[in-house]
């Protein structure tokens, strides 16, 4: 399950997207506009995150709200965010330390 979880983090775009829809639930219009994309590279996210339930959409009229399933989820984003940067700063003093 973890691996299947991951696999939607993949994508850069997708991860702007969850963090775009942190702030507030969007449409695809609204996404693509902020996110200065092509609709059908959205629609296409979207429905990778909705198939692995990172997000939940709802119909207002004739369009689509698309909502962030689990703020936790921004919560291990960062902290894998978080352990990269402590990553390359030790890889950064190694370099620095094997210079010296």
């Amino acid at each position: 399950m973890e691996a299947e979880l991951c696999s939607a983090f993949s994508d850069p775009t997708r991860i702007l997207m969850l963090y775009e829809l942190d702030e507030r639930p969007r449409t695809v219009t609204e996404l693509t506009v902020d996110l200065n994309l092509a609709q059908p590279t959205i629609s296409r996210h979207l429905k990778t995150l909705r198939d692995h339930g990172l997000v939940m959409a709802e119909r207002q009229g004739t369009n689509m709200l698309y909502r962030l399933a689990d703020r936790r989820l921004l919560d291990a984003l960062d902290l894998l965010r978080a352990v990269m940067r402590d990553r390359l700063v030790h890889r950064a003093n190694l370099v620095t330390e094997s210079e010296a």
